[in-house]
């Protein structure tokens, strides 16, 4: 059956909305507050206006702990620089490991699985205990507040025990994945001197093993800024690395009971992890979120935009290089468990994340667009093969979600079923649209913008409008909004990245409509970041390895959100003088890249052209080709006047009319 963006999928029962946790919500605020509310329309409305009102709330709803009181909500309104809970002491880790005392003995932590090992569970006491240890032992090492403690660590529980370890203490994280190459870790990691690396020298995927021992040795060695080396022997455990530490050593230490271990009392707005994403020049923006933004922001989301309750188990498919990782993670300040999984979501068969779902008994489930396509390819039908009877929720994100991925979980997965499609991003590691569960749910529409975000579409004249595509902005200060850059002294790359086009309103850097009945839609990128499978690569990544190559003389790369969910990141290369593109030479550019950054760094494909489009200063063209390439005449997109050679953007005006479905 063909759906078309907006039909009716489903509408959640009565008992479904009264037992929501937004149900509850709204009844504590009719009762504490005095607040009545007749939708949640007029809800979100009251939140993106009265945001100290609504953050207090928050606040007091879920019971933050916290060591001293804040002296007030919000400083001043004013974007950047708006100032959260000043005065208040708290701590991440406090706040959720503090479920370790409300869970009855031996009650699940984490689920994990990799493609070696079958599901397993961590109890809260277990956690508890090595977090703490690990607390400690860094401490011992010299591990101060404010400190950079870095990860090279797949998606495993270590990582989640050295995250929260870091965090307990006030030191600050940053992971990459080891699937990132030397370059792509080192463009990251050199610019916050960590102190402490935890690693690992190797992984599997796709049932094959990976060798990271030099990726390793190269970071360790250009690192100098490193004491200690807490290393996960994936290879050879007998293998010695300079200033390691075996992390099995490092949890051989005495138990330290709860009622021993002093969490780091920190400003509301210390630094909690640091997240990575790519812009179009430079190096990729180091964000600095604080401990108690993301702590609001996280515990907000997962209570009333994704309806868990503790105890239910939570999947995404993520590593620890991408912030849907921690954000899983941050579901655990609810009691919520989550589900990890290293390995290939397609191996060894294509429906092993369904099979998960079944064995771990998880309620909600996330998925990308594109693992949808897989699955419409493959054939599979997970409500034939598995028991889907505990799944309550699946969140598609990550792109663009057309009207049929939406419906394909309906007729695929189960009827009865929430599809909370959600988009948000890595600068405020959180969802600005998302879910609602007491909404009916429209095909390839998002329910809403979510609580306390003042989103809306602007027009190039900066004003709202409603039914038309825009820029997504968010017009009134959030809690997880970054703290800053870091090594951004003056601030001013931050202003740049969000606020340069529109003074005093943030400008996320997508598409963005909202229609008459508020529903919501993600449109694709504004700007030229490549957005990969819901990860921001930066172009600049792509051009600094291409610099690398003799046979390339000049580049230009964008990538494509197409229906379905689908993508296509096409890179064009004018080849140095007498050359022509190869086979061969393809294979190198493709090799390098992934050796270099990582596999989303790969074109799909690569063309020959004789110019590259650009501006009279050098800029290259990457927003007006990717609008040319998507169908958009070339006398909306660019100036010719203003370009070094107005006829380079001839060969794309062609190539869009010669590829139109972009089938790879």
């Amino acid at each position: 059956m063909k759906h078309r963006t907006g039909d009716l999928l489903w509408t959640p029962s009565e008992e479904r909305k009264a037992n929501s946790n937004l149900a509850a919500f709204m009844k504590w605020l009719a009762a504490k507050r005095n607040l009545r509310f007749a939708d949640y329309e007029e809800l979100w409305r009251w939140s993106a206006d009265e945001i100290e009102v609504f953050w207090q709330a928050i606040w007091d709803y879920c019971e933050i702990l916290s060591s001293k009181p804040a002296r007030c909500v919000l400083l001043s309104r004013k974007m950047p620089g708006a100032k959260w809970f000043p005065g208040a002491r708290l701590n991440y880790a406090e706040n959720l490991m503090r479920n370790e005392s409300r869970v009855r003995a031996g009650g699940t932590a984490i689920l994990h699985m990799t493609e070696t090992a079958p599901l397993a569970g961590i109890s809260w006491e277990d956690l508890g205990n090595k977090v703490r240890i690990v607390a400690t032992q860094l401490r011992s090492l010299g591990v101060a507040p404010g400190d950079r403690v870095a990860a090279y660590l797949p998606n495993i529980p270590e990582a989640v025990i050295a995250m929260l370890a870091t965090a307990s203490i006030g030191a600050i994280w940053a992971s990459c994945s080891p699937d990132f190459g030397t370059r792509g870790v080192l463009d990251r990691l050199t610019q916050l001197d960590p102190k402490v690396l935890f690693a690992v020298d190797g992984y599997r995927y796709g049932g094959k093993d990976f060798d990271r021992r030099h990726e390793l040795a190269a970071i360790i060695e250009a690192l100098p800024s490193l004491e200690r080396v807490i290393y996960l022997p994936f290879h050879d455990k007998s293998a010695s690395l300079p200033k390691a530490i075996l992390f099995d050593e490092l949890l051989d230490h005495a138990l330290i009971p709860a009622n021993e271990f002093v969490f780091e009392q920190v400003p509301f707005d210390h630094p909690l992890w640091i997240l990575f994403s790519s812009g179009t020049t430079g190096l990729p923006k180091p964000i600095i979120h604080g401990h108690g933004g993301i702590l609001l922001e996280m515990t907000k989301l997962v209570n009333f935009h994704m309806d868990m309750h503790p105890g239910e188990r939570m999947f995404f498919f993520t590593t620890t290089g991408w912030m849907m990782w921690n954000f899983l993670i941050s579901a655990m300040l609810t009691g919520v468990v989550p589900v990890l999984y290293d390995g290939n979501p397609a191996y060894p068969e294509a429906d092993i994340l369904w099979k998960m779902v079944e064995e771990s008994g998880a309620s909600f489930f996330g998925a990308s667009p594109t693992f949808v396509d897989i699955m419409v390819k493959e054939g599979i039908v997970p409500r034939q093969r598995y028991d889907m009877s505990s799944l309550r929720a699946v969140m598609p994100a990550g792109s663009p979600v057309s009207a049929e991925c939406t419906a394909w979980f309906y007729e695929n997965v189960k009827r009865d079923l929430w599809v909370a499609t959600g988009s948000g991003g890595t600068d405020v590691c959180s969802g600005l649209v998302g879910g609602v569960p007491t909404l009916p749910v429209y095909a390839g529409e998002i329910q809403a913008r979510s609580l306390g975000v003042a989103a809306a579409a602007f027009n190039e004249h900066g004003e709202s409008v409603v039914d038309e595509m825009g820029e997504l902005v968010v017009t009134a200060p959030m809690p997880s909004m970054p703290v800053g850059f870091w090594n951004d002294a003056d601030g001013e790359r931050y202003r740049d990245a969000y606020f340069r086009e529109f003074p005093g309103v943030w400008r996320h850097g997508d598409f963005f409509k909202v229609n008459s009945r508020g529903g919501c839609f993600v449109l694709g990128r504004s700007d030229s970041v490549l957005n990969r499978h819901g990860v921001r690569i930066g172009t600049a990544e792509i051009y600094r390895t291409l610099a690398l190559l003799p046979e390339i003389d000049d580049a230009l790369i964008v990538n494509l959100d197409l229906p379905g969910g689908r993508f296509f990141m096409p890179l064009f290369v004018k080849m140095a003088a007498g050359l022509t593109l190869t086979s061969e030479i393809e294979k190198k550019i493709c090799v390098t890249l992934r050796n270099e950054y990582s596999p989303r760094h790969v074109p799909d494909k690569i063309y020959q052209v004789e110019s590259i489009p650009a501006t009279l200063t050098g800029k290259k063209m990457e927003v007006p080709v990717r609008k040319i390439l998507m169908g958009i005449p070339v006398e909306k997109t660019a100036n010719p006047s203003a370009m070094r050679d107005p006829k380079a953007l001839e060969y794309f005006v062609r190539f869009a009319e010669e590829q139109k479905d972009y089938s790879l």
